[in-house]
């Protein structure tokens, strides 16, 4: 529907402002890569003058917090439960959901330790149902970690029962817990922070992608996050002829107004169909000109 050459479009605009941009790519396809015809790296690298590029592989992350983890569980617990605890990490890497989990961890390494280092971070996201499942990871593993140190605390208690005897030292285990909760909080907490994250959603006139964006719309409203304005991208241009081209007009002039109707309450910015693919510094530049420029907030027609 066009998110990655907007979301890129819009940090060349920034850039071209005098912002310094990071520009982070968290969708599988990776497209950035190929719209500003320069590689992307998992670290962060300046691609552009202003703007910092970040494609976040899932695959990748995911085995980094497996390694991540096992480094933290070989501190913490003795050689006669270590094969074992790794045993069952690893079992845990092959499990639904662990790459999510990863991607999410480093979106919010991102997000906590970058936000002094730039004027403006975009996040260009995987496709709906997936992101959304991102942004509820906060609070799912909250209420795990919140689970895992009950646990913790009740074992802790038993122990002492049984020894008698109480010990001064802060428990390893609880303070690992503790401290990857306050980063989750503080991830939450930005991401709901409406002076300081917002989100922009993107689609075309056409029946499914305004139904899949509403649903997103309202999952982020129920989830207190701000949304900025949609782009509504790939509208027909005007003028054209044919029996095909004019019934198409018709149908998208429809939809056009039910996404008038439907998303009244979010900024909205109108974009024409180009006659060429967007790719390259030079077509970013026509498309940053006119998410940028005058908008009066109508459909062309």
């Amino acid at each position: 529907m066009g998110k990655t050459t907007c979301a890129s479009a819009l940090a060349l605009a920034a850039a071209r402002k005098g912002k310094r941009v990071l520009l982070v790519s968290t969708d599988p396809a990776h497209s950035t890569s190929d719209i500003f015809e320069r590689l992307f790296s998992r670290e962060e690298e300046e691609i552009y003058p202003g703007i910092v590029g970040v494609e976040v592989d899932g695959d990748f992350e995911a085995r980094r917090y497996i390694e991540t983890v096992k480094n933290q569980i070989a501190k913490l617990f003795s050689s006669s439960v270590l094969k074992e605890a790794e045993r069952q990490i690893e079992l845990v890497s092959t499990m639904p959901g662990v790459e999510e989990v990863a991607l999410f961890d480093r979106m919010g390494d991102l997000i906590v330790t970058c936000v002094d280092s730039y004027d403006l971070i975009i996040f260009d996201t995987a496709p709906t149902g997936h992101t959304m499942r991102l942004l509820r990871m906060p609070e799912l593993m909250i209420s795990w970690i919140a689970a895992l140190s009950k646990r913790r605390k009740n074992l802790i208690t038993l122990n002492r029962n049984i020894e008698r005897e109480e010990s001064g030292e802060a428990d390893p285990i609880l303070t690992t817990l503790e401290r990857r909760k306050e980063k989750l909080e503080l991830v939450r907490a930005r991401l709901m922070q409406h002076n300081f994250t917002g989100f922009v959603l993107v689609l075309v006139p056409e029946r499914l992608p305004i139904e899949e964006t509403l649903r997103a719309a309202g999952s982020l409203r129920d989830s207190n996050m701000n949304i900025c304005g949609i782009i509504v991208n790939r509208i027909l241009p005007e003028n054209l002829n044919g029996a095909f081209y004019q019934a198409r007009r018709k149908q998208e002039q429809t939809y056009c107004e039910e996404i008038r109707r439907r998303f009244a309450e979010y900024p909205a910015i109108w974009i024409r169909q180009f006659e060429t693919d967007i790719y390259g510094i030079k077509n970013l530049e026509r498309l940053s000109e006119v998410l940028t420029g005058p908008n009066d907030g109508a459909p062309f027609g």
